[in-house]
């Protein structure tokens, strides 16, 4: 490249810092008006404030990395400190021991109790799994692939009958992880639309004929196939393991890193990939935005005589893929922007299925800032439940006569910690997410001003995201 177009990138990359310095500058926060839900206790707090800092700290990181050295940046990703080695004999046991566990759970959804907070398994599914080993896995990475309940069941049969680990046929390379792409939007509209996701029955028979289907399809293309195509649980866990500061090599040896330093070394997902990630993300934002008061006005329903969830089966549905297609446009065209400014000749779909890995820090900040109350007062439910799994009167770990502590979301002090985290969560995530963009940006433009200037259309739209994901946990939602 002449001199001339790099010194025209390096003049355009500082115009677009000033601009972007300008407008921070000039932001001012706006008072958070008063309004009744059971987020009230928020309004306690200058939510307006919590806004524009949010904003402010994602613009700020965007504009550290703009100035940093690219090699001091690579030098600090990877960072490893080495700790001891894991092998892999105890898999299996301890797949088939996940494996007897969920039976029981089926069991107890079936001829258990009928009451959600009493039986394990709906507490188990959506708060110890969905919330809780969620966050576990982004912490410690890889728990996912010795706990799912197919692994070991699977290994057990090929090893009776002698059959291959690849199984008796093989996907075609173009189906990607499309399977899974169904199967997770199939599993957001049950959480998030089904009438009654939480009946223990309804949901036994769910979960039960996914595992069997599950358990057919990798006896027929095999387990390392169907988990990275099909089983949209370890998909998604695999992906947000990539965020983990511990890492397993292939020796076995287990290190810690910097978190999201795995996700740098990932290689381009291809478009159902992308799909995937960004479905995750808008799943769990369209959870949130279903509960305001804003998006029931926009259908004429009452918030404050909420009719149920059966009234709302469609405009949920509909809302369910419109935030997902609104996000894949807003985040391909922001990348396609990104481009056009440095002047890239790289694919649309190679940038893409890059700078999607940063999208890994937000779907788990967001996860945090959602479940964090539903994990602190559901999985004290599911500590009682899973000592009496029938209620049958028995006490199998002492834990069945437990006092729940529900308190420990109410009150003002507990309104000010849970804010400040779930608050955090998403802002902390944004910067992760900015710093990842901006590692994959310089894979992408050898040139420092063009990797900045293909980051700045991104970071407004996780600057927007922020103040989205925050005005979330501020505006007045249905119970």
């Amino acid at each position: 490249m002449s001199g001339r177009a790099e010194g025209g990138a390096v003049e355009r990359c500082r115009r677009l810092l000033a601009v972007l310095s300008a407008a921070l500058l000039f932001a001012s926060p706006t008072p958070a008006f008063a309004h009744a839900s059971d987020r009230g206790h928020v309004l306690l707090l200058p939510t307006g404030y919590y806004l524009i800092g949010g904003a402010f700290a994602v613009a700020v990181s965007f504009l550290v990395l703009a100035l940093l050295p690219a090699a001091s940046l690579d030098r600090f990703w990877h960072r490893r400190m080495m700790l001891f080695s894991l092998g892999d004999k105890a898999r299996t046991a301890i797949s088939l021991i996940s494996f007897a566990g969920f039976a029981i759970l089926v069991a107890a959804g079936l001829f258990g109790s009928r009451d959600p907070l009493s039986n394990p398994l709906p507490l188990v599914i959506w708060t110890l799994l969905w919330a809780g080993l969620t966050l576990l896995q982004g912490v410690f990475g890889g728990l996912w692939s010795w706990l799912n309940p197919w692994y070991g069941p699977w290994r057990l049969v090929t090893r009776l009958f002698s059959a291959g680990d690849e199984g008796a046929r093989r996907l075609p390379g173009w189906i990607g992880c499309w399977p899974a792409v169904i199967l997770f939007f199939a599993f957001a509209w049950f959480e998030l639309i089904d009438p009654a996701p939480d009946d223990p029955a309804r949901l036994a028979f769910a979960a039960g004929l996914y595992w069997l289907l599950t358990f057919l399809a990798m006896l027929v293309f095999g387990y390392p196939q169907w988990s990275r195509s099909g089983e949209f649980l370890t998909v998604f866990f695999s992906m947000v393991a990539r965020f983990a500061p511990v890492e397993r090599e292939e020796q076995g040896r287990l290190c810690l890193c910097w978190p999201g330093a795995k996700l740098l070394v990932a290689e381009p997902l291809p478009p159902s990939g992308i799909a995937f990630l960004l479905l995750a993300l808008s799943s769990v934002s369209f959870d949130g935005l279903s509960k305001t008061f804003f998006w029931l006005g926009l259908f004429g329903i009452n918030p404050l005589e909420f009719p149920g969830r059966t009234a709302v089966i469609g405009s949920g549905t509909f809302g369910l893929v419109l935030t997902f297609v609104l996000l894949a446009a807003v985040f391909l065209v922001a990348v396609w922007l990104g481009q056009r400014l440095a002047g890239s000749d790289q694919p649309l779909a190679r940038a893409a299925g890059l700078l999607v890995w940063s999208i890994v820090p937000i779907a788990l900040a967001y996860h945090v800032a959602h479940y964090l109350t539903a994990l602190l007062v559901d999985g004290q439910y599911a500590l009682a439940s899973l000592s009496d799994p029938f209620a049958l009167g028995w006490n199998l770990f002492g834990t069945a006569d437990m006092q729940v502590e529900a308190g420990i979301v109410a009150g003002a002090e507990s309104a000010w910690w849970l804010w400040n985290i779930q608050a955090g969560a998403i802002i902390l995530g944004h910067v992760l997410a900015v710093l990842v963009a901006h590692g994959f940006a310089w894979r992408l433009h050898l040139q420092p001003a063009r990797a900045a200037l293909s980051q700045f259309p991104l970071t407004l739209l996780m600057i927007a995201y922020t103040v989205f994901g925050l005005w979330l946990l501020a505006t007045p939602t249905v119970g």
